[in-house]
């Protein structure tokens, strides 16, 4: 974490342990006085509290999960059921757990848009992003085998239809697959392969947000309007005016996740996963979690197995190019009236492959499918350098302070 000066504390519990080891001037560095923030900062940055504490909550929900459950096929749906039924509260616990995983995407595609509008992955930040893109990876990774081991019908199609698809890589394929699965088809092995990774890589995500906190400190987190901070005019405190900002979004997070747990604990669940898993009877209709319904779609885009895995990686790969896709020397939006308007077309056709997803692949669906996966991967390869080669943007404000307020830059200048 970012270094900070000394700092004197009253009382002796703290002073003791921090003359031992300085963890509350190191928090002070991170999330307090010490750390100086833009004071433009709006409600969408706040989704990265939003993320810890999902994050905090899907690691201590899933321990005591863990503790019931049995990785086994013939025992995992029972195991389930039973925590469901004979455990404390083991209701609360898994779907709070469930819905925790749907609360853990929204927040992190909304925090990726976010810094897509404003340009929050350009230069110095390209670090930040792409360590950003690597804990989405991994939670998708994680979120994949989380869902397999209710061992649902759903479930064991989804573990059936993802693993064949490395079969589709020459030479190693096979190999792969087979390794994967433990044998020669998904079963107990396979189960407890993911059951142990889905229990370690919470851990690793966790190793990778502590690493995001701390090249975001490097430079300080960016801004609505795009530039750096010139004075001390142009910061507040991180600590208390954005806790404070910030504790209000994670009560509305906390808002939405309670009434998906309390009143809607399966909205988001497919029926067929309350079916044990039967190796004899394919689902009409294999459909991922919603949080994977884009990237799902894209892979069934085209009738090839091989050209759908290159499509599927190809489009999260592309995102770890983005810093030195978008040409712009401007990071905002704000002052990007041309890529405005393509950033919501891209918001558009990401709903729409969503939607598509969830669909089967056949008739106008597919048609659908394959025109937004051309224009998801023409936005980024063709539309975001040529916007940023031909845009004209708006002048930029001359220091933070002046869009927010009146004689800021002024009153700023009298500062220094």
């Amino acid at each position: 974490m970012a270094g900070g000066p000394a700092r004197q504390y009253n009382n002796r519990l703290i002073r003791w342990v921090e003359y031992r080891m300085p963890i509350f001037s190191a928090v002070e560095a991170t999330i307090g006085r010490d750390m100086p923030t833009p004071k433009n900062l709006n409600y969408w940055w706040s989704l990265g509290s939003v993320l810890f504490l999902a994050l905090i909550i899907q690691i201590a929900t899933g321990i005591f999960l863990a503790m019931h459950y049995i990785p086994n096929g013939a025992m995992a749906f029972d195991s389930v059921e039973h925590i469901m039924r004979n455990v404390n509260n083991g209701w609360l616990l898994r779907y709070t757990h469930a819905n925790g995983a749907s609360l853990f995407f929204a927040a992190v595609y909304l925090h990726m848009l976010r810094g897509m509008y404003y340009g929050s992955y350009k230069a110095p930040r390209e670090l930040l992003w792409i360590i950003g893109v690597v804990i989405l990876v991994v939670m998708m990774a994680t979120a994949f085998m989380g869902y397999v081991l209710p061992w649902g019908q759903m479930s064991f199609w989804a573990a059936t239809v993802i693993t064949n698809l490395f079969s589709a890589i020459p030479w190693i394929g096979e190999g792969i697959t087979t390794w994967l699965w433990g044998g020669f088809a998904v079963d107990s092995p396979t189960l407890q392969r993911f059951y142990s990774l889905h229990y370690l890589l919470p851990f690793l995500i966790l190793g990778l947000s502590l690493m995001h906190v701390w090249a975001l400190h490097v430079h300080g987190p960016s801004n609505p309007v795009g530039i750096s901070a010139r004075s001390k005019q142009d910061t507040v405190p991180y600590h208390p005016y954005y806790t404070s900002k910030y504790m209000s979004v994670i009560g509305i997070a906390l808002i939405i996740l309670a009434f998906l747990v309390f009143y809607q604990p399966n909205f988001l669940s497919h029926a067929d996963n309350f079916k044990p898993a039967d190796p004899l009877q394919t689902p009409p209709n294999i459909v991922p979690e919603w949080y994977f319904l884009p990237f799902y779609a894209i892979l069934r885009s085209v009738p090839d197995k091989l050209g759908g895995v290159v499509l599927f990686g190809g489009s999260i790969a592309i995102l770890f190019l983005l810093p030195w896709l978008d040409t712009s020397r401007v990071r905002s939006a704000r002052f990007r009236p041309t890529y405005r308007y393509f950033f919501w077309i891209f918001v558009a056709d990401v709903i729409v492959l969503g939607w598509v997803g969830a669909q089967p692949a056949e008739g106008s669906a597919l048609l659908i499918s394959r025109l937004a996966t051309a224009y998801y991967f023409a936005h980024f390869l063709i539309i975001l350098p040529f916007v940023g080669w031909f845009e004209r943007p708006r002048p930029l404000p001359e220091s933070i302070s002046k869009p927010v307020l009146k004689g800021g830059a002024a009153a700023a200048e009298a500062a220094e």
